[in-house]
């Protein structure tokens, strides 16, 4: 550790009080959970649901289409809620849709919430994608840029303005991408009369997943009291065998309020407490958040209970907010990664939020299913590319110890016009969202600012610098990286990271169906990226497309057996760099999944070692294998653990 465990404490603790007041986001982020004075009522489900199909894609707005029911404005069609619309009709143009699509849903609000006017009501969504408008009968109440992160408002004036409770939630979605957005994008008109109709234009990507677009989250009403527990900063160290949790309590709606932290072990016993809005706790005897395959016991968690009390002259209001705290330390050295002080080797996949029919919609069977084939494989970990993944899916890590780099949208930087001040800005307000959302998670090891971008065009240096140390101040517990891509010479990031992440897809996309050339090019890029920053490598992507049940011997591109054979000449070279550097290694990809349609490209990319239906390829088998070897190397596992079991 850089400094005797207190002084980090402290040290940490100060750095976030003092950054909470210089942030551009107001509020916190905490997630909605239902306590004895919080309620929480979702609204997953059908929704109403309408493209704009106007030349302008303006026409919603221009008639004010939210302020009255959504059928009256012209046909509609039921569209589930979360989900991606493009793939549940059997229209084209619905599926390839870009502009503004408006959803709408009707409820009635509970009577005591419209009667008591000392409750806050707040309208959450937990994603859209990718600009967002949101009304209530008829009434703005927010928007939102980003198509990854959740935003909410306060909408207790709004509801009571009618008596009867009810409620009509209209969201206007847009999925157009500029030079601009995090992904950036472009639109491209074609003029030529003669070849395209008029009005045609095309949405320009330059990453390899589908634009997929719609509320791919769950929306929630909820409500806390008018004094309120507003956020939660928790840092955890640890020394000998005490724990220790320093906190900060950020309270809205009250001038002087109490406060009582306690601190409980899953049999939900006191084990630390204090009063007041900052402190530390210690715990005794601890119980440290270990990964997955590293402890018997992985994934501890304890309860944090955040208790407010506060008086406005006329009323007495109770807050009660419990968080998932798990105690762990991070830390890097020049050669290795440290979780609770030791060496942690990163043996995982890269992911994507894709699936049949529902697109990046949040699915619990789906995810259920992806942690049961994560624990079979013995992975350890994942990267989750190339945007933050729903709060679920971390909760999850969370409980199972399965550790994550959490990663921007800042997929596909590749234009230089996508390095300008308008997009710096809204770069940094998107890693203040992630970080605000984020940074409770023990499984959240490190933060990655971006995926392969140009980084080699002149305004990259700065771009990249100041955000990477916007994230640093964000967050000075966790490293930070971002995933470069194969020409280490060119690279101008890497001097700020703590971790060098590379991508590179040897005998695929350079020198293809050339076995022979991977142990060289890759043992010399390791080389020289070390040689020349001195820190700790992880290989976050290789792998190759295989087309399911497509066989050839001697093997040859997207068979299985080609698949198989790249991973395994890429292992021998990870097995000679684990004893020096190389901290990890994260195929791509964990299950195939869609992209836009182009020659290169058959229905999606088969580089996944599962289906897109998460069935198991030959080169699952592969890992498996290795990743068991790997998890039972360490030495710190029961026997039991070599036969992996279901959540």
């Amino acid at each position: 550790m850089c400094l005797p465990v207190k002084r980090q404490v402290l040290r940490a603790l100060w750095l976030f009080a003092v950054l909470d007041t210089g942030l551009l986001l107001d509020g916190g982020m905490l997630y909605p959970r239902e306590s004895s004075s919080r309620e929480v009522k979702e609204l997953s489900g059908l929704w109403v649901f309408r493209a704009d199909r106007s030349p302008s894609r303006k026409q919603g707005f221009d008639e004010a289409w939210y302020k009255r029911r959504l059928e009256e404005t012209g046909p509609v069609i039921d569209v589930p809620v979360p989900a991606s619309y493009n793939d549940i009709t059997q229209d084209p143009a619905i599926r390839d849709f870009i502009g503004w699509v408006w959803y709408e849903r009707e409820l009635v609000v509970p009577t005591h919430w419209i009667r008591d006017d000392t409750i806050r009501v707040v309208l959450r969504v937990g994603s859209a994608h990718y600009n967002s408008v949101v009304w209530v009968n008829g009434v703005s109440v927010t928007q939102h840029e980003g198509g990854h992160l959740p935003f909410e408002a306060e909408v207790s004036d709004v509801i009571r303005k009618d008596p009867t409770g009810s409620c009509r939630i209209t969201i206007a979605v847009n999925n157009t991408l500029t030079l601009q957005t995090l992904p950036p994008g472009n639109i491209q008109y074609m003029n030529d009369r003669t070849r395209y109709p008029d009005g045609f234009f095309v949405q320009s990507i330059y990453f390899d997943f589908f634009n997929y677009a719609g509320i791919h989250r769950p929306v929630l009403l909820y409500t806390t009291p008018k004094a309120y527990v507003d956020d939660i900063t928790v840092v955890t160290d640890f020394s000998d065998n005490t724990g220790l949790v320093s906190y900060i309590v950020s309270v809205k709606g009250a001038v002087t309020a109490a406060l009582k932290v306690t601190l409980m072990d899953k049999q939900g016993h006191c084990v630390a407490s204090s009063n007041g809005p900052f402190g530390v706790l210690k715990v005794q005897d601890v119980k440290l958040w270990w990964p997955y395959l590293t402890h018997e016991n992985p994934g501890y968690l304890y309860s944090m209970e955040v208790r407010l009390n506060a008086a406005d002259g006329r009323t007495t209001y109770e807050d009660v907010y419990t968080l998932p705290v798990g105690i762990r330390t991070v830390n890097v050295t020049s050669t290795q990664f440290l979780i609770n002080n030791k060496p942690f080797y990163f043996h995982g996949v890269n992911k994507h939020e894709d699936s049949d029919i529902r697109g990046k919609g949040l699915d619990w069977p789906l995810i259920v299913k992806d942690f049961n084939l994560l624990k079979w494989l013995g992975a350890n970990s994942f990267r989750t590319s190339h945007y933050p993944y729903a709060e679920e899916i971390l909760q999850m890590c969370d409980r199972h110890g399965i550790v994550v780099i959490d990663e921007s949208p800042g997929v596909g930087i590749k234009d230089i016009r996508s390095f300008g001040n308008a997009s710096l800005s809204h770069h940094l307000i998107v890693m203040e969202e992630l970080v605000r959302r984020d940074k409770n998670h023990a499984s959240v090891v490190m933060w990655s600012v971006a995926n392969e971008p140009a980084s080699e065009m002149p305004p990259a240096d700065y771009y990249f610098n100041t955000v990477i140390k916007h994230t640093k101040d964000l967050d000075p517990t966790r490293p930070v990286t971002f995933i470069s891509s194969s020409n280490f010479a060119r690279d101008k990031g890497a001097p700020y990271v703590d971790v060098i992440c590379i991508n590179n897809y040897f005998s695929w996309y350079h020198d293809p169906g050339h076995l022979e050339v991977i142990p060289i090019q890759l043992n010399t890029e390791y080389e020289n990226w070390h040689g020349k920053y001195k820190k700790p490598i992880i290989q976050s992507e290789y792998g190759a497309d295989a087309v399911p049940g497509v066989h050839v011997d001697p093997p040859v591109m997207f068979t299985e057996e080609y698949q198989k054979i790249v991973l395994q000449n890429y292992h021998k070279v990870f097995d000679q760099k684990r004893a020096q550097y190389l901290i990890g290694e994260l195929i791509w990809n964990f299950a195939d999944f869609m992209t836009t349609q182009g020659v290169t490209r058959v229905v999606g990319n088969k580089k996944g070692i599962f289906t897109r239906q998460r069935q198991p390829k030959a080169a699952a088998f592969v890992l498996k294998e290795r990743y068991w070897r790997l998890a039972n190397e360490t030495g710190r596992l029961p026997l039991w653990t070599k036969y992996p079991c279901s959540l």
